[in-house]
């Protein structure tokens, strides 16, 4: 048990260079804290006790504001950064080493008891205030940007942006660097590579409608000279 709470704290120092020291995290972050009482409240629903397991979950909710059903699967190294509003609903599935930040919701969209949540795999981020939601795969590695709403599989290694959520971008196996808050340096705006693309098709457009009128000015002009010479030909006779 030691070394299990060791080593949250220990990615907890990884992953926020705010945090100074392990007695920081120990005491003061809820991020922590939500953990370590889903640890508790998953325990209790897996041997069947579930209001007990609901009941700890509540006051995990309470003291840290983050709310996790017992029934969500965690793996390790899981950091939840600020984590105020934070929602992770019962059938989601959360790998290794994610990041989540305050304001992400991993929600259900439909009312059946099956699986209804998504599912996150290893080295996934999660911006503040992204939404995941539905019984999707986010892949290892991806990353979604702050405020997203993401209601489709995500590709491993992609990076998506806006609502509903598109990928404008893929992480490089060989690229280890964390982006805070799922935003990448760089990273390449949608809107403005859409209107570029656009302008590109008018600029071409533009072109073959020139060469058109070029085309049908020098059949007129040929046109015109043929009539005049057999008027020529015509007066001479």
């Amino acid at each position: 048990m030691f070394k299990r709470l060791n080593k949250d704290i220990e990615v907890f120092l990884e992953r926020d260079p705010a945090a100074r020291s392990r007695l920081e995290v120990f005491f003061c972050y809820p991020g922590f804290h939500a953990v370590v009482w889903h640890r508790l409240a998953h325990a209790l629903w897996l041997r069947g006790f579930c209001f007990l397991g609901r009941f700890a979950s509540h006051l995990g909710r309470m003291l840290t504001g983050i709310e996790i059903h017992p029934g969500a699967k965690i793996g390790e190294g899981l950091v939840i950064d600020h984590g105020a509003g934070v929602v992770i609903g019962e059938t989601a599935e959360v790998g290794r080493n994610v990041t989540l930040y305050q304001g992400v919701t991993l929600g259900g969209t439909s009312l059946h008891k099956g699986k209804r949540h998504p599912t996150l795999e290893d080295d996934v981020i999660v911006g503040a205030g992204a939404q995941v939601l539905g019984p999707i795969t986010v892949g290892a590695g991806a990353r979604i940007g702050a405020n997203a709403v993401v209601i489709d599989d995500v590709p491993k290694g992609a990076t998506m942006v806006g609502i509903p959520a598109r990928m404008v971008g893929r992480r490089k196996d060989s690229d280890h660097d964390f982006a805070a808050y799922g935003t990448p340096k760089g990273l390449p705006d949608p809107v403005v590579q859409a209107i570029e693309g656009l302008r590109g098709q008018i600029v071409e457009l533009r072109g073959r409608i020139e060469e058109l009128e070029r085309a049908a000015g020098e059949g007129a002009a040929g046109e015109g000279e043929g009539r005049r010479a057999e008027r020529q030909t015509s007066v001479r006779a």
